[in-house]
């Protein structure tokens, strides 16, 4: 029954990696039949947008562009694993944090 969840959710699972429009098009699309691999995705790509607004935010503005910019190629990393994970079909949580996104969100 999981594989044929994963198979159903994957799409929006790997759409849901499109920055906030993709992410967007995921949770609603996903509010209809509540995948749980796509469900699992959306609450880690939401965890990586809502850093990636921090560091242009907070980061660059008070800290500087260059501790910005390292934070900035360090989500960039953690988007790309993320990514893979969902086209591979693999629940694969962000480093370090992806599993506070997965209790933060539970409710997605």
């Amino acid at each position: 029954m999981e594989n044929y969840t994963v198979k159903e959710g994957k799409t929006m699972a790997i759409v849901s990696h499109l920055w906030i429009i993709g992410l967007l098009i995921a949770f609603f699309v996903n509010n209809n039949n509540k995948n749980f691999f796509t469900s699992f995705y959306i609450r880690q790509s939401l965890g990586l947008n809502l850093i990636q607004a921090f560091n242009g935010w907070i980061v660059y503005e008070f800290v500087g562009a260059t501790a910005g910019a390292i934070l900035g190629f360090i989500l960039f990393i953690f988007w790309v694993i993320s990514l893979i994970g969902a086209i591979k079909g693999e629940e694969k949580l962000v480093p370090f944090i992806g599993d506070k996104f997965q209790e933060w969100f539970q409710n997605i």
